[in-house]
């Protein structure tokens, strides 16, 4: 009954003006309830904008839980995920974070993009523009995202938590499309157990 009821509420929420959209998503069987302490938050995408917003929300996000975040642009460079990295350089990387504390990282990044066409309507009713209105067809961009949560401790390779697989669909404003996905995500992660949802007085502060 708990994932029908998922399944309906992310139904409602990718029908509505939302640009992003989650279209499929893998959370460990092993692992029922996840509560991390420190976490990495790292978005991998050439636009430094979208880029620092996007962590800096998500940031917040997590710190308003009781969580500490550290985004990417506070320990690396700029640059840090537009170069390639050796397994051994990701592995020395995982050394320090975890000899600093970190437990999780949250990761995203941009697959692929695509353009699609579609029509403004569905149902015949509403379809008799297609008679007249040569615009009926629609040109739209899709950007396919995935976010992924690892657990890191120093005993184990890094595990994966959680991974989540999104569309971002015709972006025109960054604050929007940060907005959508991060509130998506996080929507996830909660109904998933693997992060706290915010008390009712936090919830009601922002």
């Amino acid at each position: 009954m708990k994932r029908l009821l998922f399944i309906a509420i992310i139904a409602l929420l990718t029908m509505s003006c939302s640009t992003t959209e989650l279209v499929d998503h893998w959370k460990n069987p092993e692992i029922d309830v996840y509560t991390p302490q420190k976490v990495l938050i790292i978005g991998m995408t050439s636009n430094l904008e979208a880029r620092k917003k996007f962590e800096k929300r998500l940031k917040k996000e997590y710190q308003s839980r009781g969580i500490e975040a550290i985004t990417s642009f506070e320990i690396f460079e700029p640059n840090f995920t537009t170069e390639k990295k050796s397994e051994a350089e990701l592995l020395r990387i995982e050394s320090i974070l975890t000899a600093n504390d970190f437990d999780s990282i949250l990761f995203t990044k941009l697959v692929g993009v695509e353009d699609r066409s579609t029509k403004f309507r569905d149902d015949y009713i509403m379809n008799q523009d297609i008679y007249y209105n040569p615009k009926y067809y629609e040109q739209f961009t899709v950007y396919h995202a995935e976010t992924s949560l690892y657990c890191i401790c120093p005993t184990e390779d890094r595990e994966l938590i959680w991974k989540g697989y999104i569309d971002i669909i015709d972006p025109t404003s960054i604050e929007k499309t940060v907005d959508d996905y991060v509130n998506l995500v996080l929507f996830t992660l909660e109904e998933e157990e693997l992060i706290n949802k915010k008390s009712n007085e936090e919830a009601s502060s922002i």
